[in-house]
């Protein structure tokens, strides 16, 4: 696929002055976060182990080597490009995420042998771009959402047969696209749902399963967020905390379940202000490092936050991670071998961000908290010629798929 050709479009300053910017900025950070360039952009990035599975614009999911930046496979079937990834234990409970289960532009929903890279069973699952999903293995339950602002439930139970994923509910109570998913279990056979859209609402669900033949998923509506103004792109729940970010510049952190309204603390905590869109969002403290530390991807930056007093979260740290929008965030336990002692091993905590402008990159987390002062500018000789800007790295997309890219990740309707 060639690049389109840009000369005989009409287009704005603003257009022309973001884009000089960014080809700026990919010479300034071409080396920053040891980064590993990729075919296409990334959309959505999962780690495990040392790997990091990517579902990409260009329709594959590539499972890539971290510390070698190679890739290990890619996972071909997909006809439009993949926004969402997750994964299933073949067997309960064995903590193996053998199985993996994507969905994509083309509306399906797809199970994957990760060991073979066969794809298992191909769910026609929405009527438009699935957007997320949402494993819960202690209830065998896969939840999707798409643009067609519906979220489907999926029954687990018997997800290796080869068969089509069954049904077993839905709801159909948004009226924009729902973006990001999440739920805490609260029973065998009960869960609390998380669902966000792009008009900035959070529906908050009581989910339960039936005595029916086959049994399905009955779903309460419990009560509606409303403290977002537009989109929210990502909603992370643990520890008694709804974390979300969102495209009205901030990120927001609410206790849920409520306390009561007679407790001192009932009062939620200010909005953490960003200067653009939130797209991505790492809340530390929820994760086994149960760090007080938020990390937010704020169009090409990262931004981390001392969140130990949530009233007054500081700024610690802002990083030009990215010379486009940075659109995950995910912690990398990097395990290597210890010098001189054979057999041991040692794990450092890493953050693997995963952006808009074709590359990953890997930051240690030490120094994300406390970045190195950049580097000194080069001075120019005077006798030397000006070279000319530097091209931003080519995704050979056309500008039509472009459009049409910007629009999955930005589209309010």
């Amino acid at each position: 696929m060639q690049p389109a050709d840009k000369s005989n479009l009409l287009r704005s300053e603003a257009e022309l002055l973001l884009e000089k910017a960014r080809k700026d900025k990919a010479e300034r950070t071409k080396d920053l976060g040891s980064p590993i360039e990729i075919t296409g952009k990334a959309l959505a990035i999962e780690v495990r182990g040392n790997v990091a599975w990517i579902a990409e614009n260009t329709t594959v999911v590539r499972k890539l080597d971290l510390e070698t930046g190679k890739t290990l496979q890619l996972f071909k079937g997909h006809t439009a490009p993949v926004t969402c990834l997750a994964f299933v234990d073949r067997e309960p409970g064995s903590g193996k995420g053998d199985l993996l289960v994507t969905g994509s532009w083309d509306q399906t929903i797809k199970v994957w042998d990760t060991e073979t890279k066969k794809i298992i069973s191909s769910t026609p699952a929405h009527s438009d771009f699935v957007k997320a999903l949402l494993v819960i293995p202690a209830l065998r339950l896969l939840v999707s959402s798409g643009s067609d602002k519906i979220v489907r439930f999926w029954d687990l139970s018997s997800v290796a047969d080869g068969q089509p994923l069954t049904s077993v509910g839905s709801l159909a109570d948004h009226t924009r696209p729902v973006e990001a998913l999440d739920a805490r279990v609260t029973s065998d056979r009960s869960a609390v749902l998380y669902t966000a859209d792009t008009m900035g609402i959070i529906k908050v669900w009581d989910v339960k399963k039936d005595d029916g033949a086959p049994p399905r998923w009955q779903c309460t509506l419990l009560e509606e967020l409303k403290h977002h103004r537009t989109r929210v792109n990502a909603v992370v729940y643990g520890n008694g905390q709804l974390w979300t970010a969102s495209s009205d510049e901030t990120v927001q952190v609410v206790p849920h379940p409520a306390p009561d309204a007679q407790s001192t603390s009932s009062k939620p905590p200010p909005p953490i202000q960003h200067p653009t869109a939130v797209r991505a969002l790492l809340p530390l403290a929820i994760t086994p490092l149960a760090e007080p530390y938020v990390l937010a991807g704020a169009g090409d930056v990262i931004r981390v936050f001392d969140v130990s007093t949530l009233d007054e979260p500081e700024l610690l740290a802002e990083v030009d991670a990215h010379w486009h929008d940075v659109t995950a965030l995910r912690l990398w336990m990097r395990k290597s071998a210890v010098e001189g002692t054979p057999g041991a091993v040692k794990v450092e905590p890493w953050v693997v961000s995963a952006s808009l402008d074709g590359t990953i990159r890997r930051w240690r987390l030490s120094e994300l908290l406390q970045p190195p002062p950049p580097p000194p500018a080069k001075k120019t000789e005077e006798a030397k010629p000006k070279e000319a800007p530097q091209e931003a790295p080519s995704t050979g997309m056309t500008e039509e798929e472009e459009r049409e890219l910007a629009e999955l990740m930005d589209d309010d309707d």
